[in-house]
This record gives C-alpha cells, structure tokens and sequence, in this order.
C-alpha cells in the first residue's frame, strides 16, 4: 500500500487553520495549485459526502469530519494518471490539525496523509508534490 505524508507548522491558531481548510469547497487559499475548486451536488463544504472537481481533473469526495478533533478525510474518485481509477483504487486523504504551544504566539501542525492499493509506487511522488505545495499555500494565506 503505498503512502505519502507531509507536514508543516502554520503560525495562526488551531480554529483560524481548522476554518481555512474544513471548507471542502474553497481552496482559494491556494490559488498557485487550484485553479479551479468546483462543487458538485448539495452537500455543504464541511459535511460528509461534500463532492468537487479540483482543476477540471480531481473528482474527490469529503468521507469523515471530525470538528472536534480536526480531521478531515477524503477519497479520490477519479484522476488523471498516476491518480486514475485504472492505477489505484481506494484512495484515501487525511488532513489533521494539531495545536502548538509557542512563546511568540499561536501555532498549528498540520499533518496531510494519504494512503491507497496500487500495484505502481508513481502516484507516491505525484501526490507528495501536490501535498507539499498546498501545504505551503496554507502557510502563505496566513
């Protein structure tokens, strides 16, 4: 089963970091990577079964959130090559927030994970990139 794991300290509050990404549907915080977050279906940003298209590719769907413990979890339904139903199957992101303890004010680890069945090891490096970049975004949108 190959993963990715990916993580970074963001230097706002556990709350503000929680409100900035638990919005499944607004990725405008990362305009360098998404260029286009569409909704699909009713489903509000932060509810289970929330569904979108991320840059007319990604067709990705919101399976648990925990407010309390600031977990968010996804699939990826479908993708483009190395991500394509035809590659990996059960597909699963995890974005996990932790709060941090400074002198100099509030920070937040935020952990971003995913895990998935393939027989190809290609999609490893093709999602950390990703990750890492959305990652950086976050940091920069504070």
């Amino acid at each position: 089963m190959p993963i990715t794991y990916q993580s970074t300290v963001v230097n706002a509050s556990l709350e503000d970091v929680w409100n900035r990404i638990s919005d499944f549907h607004d990725l405008s915080w990362a305009p360098e990577v998404i260029s286009k977050c569409e909704k699909v279906g009713d489903s509000g940003g932060r509810e289970v079964g929330a569904k979108r298209v991320l840059n007319d590719a990604f067709h990705e769907t919101v399976t648990r959130v925990d407010a309390g413990a600031h977990i968010l979890e996804y699939s990826i339904d479908d993708g483009p090559s190395p991500v394509s139903p035809g590659e990996v199957s059960n597909y699963l992101g995890v974005i996990s927030l932790k709060p941090i303890t400074m002198n100099d004010g509030p920070a937040t680890f935020v952990e971003w994970s995913s895990a998935w069945d393939s027989d190809s090891e290609e999609a490893v490096g093709f999602c950390r990139g990703i990750y890492v970049a959305l990652l950086n975004s976050l940091k920069a949108s504070f």
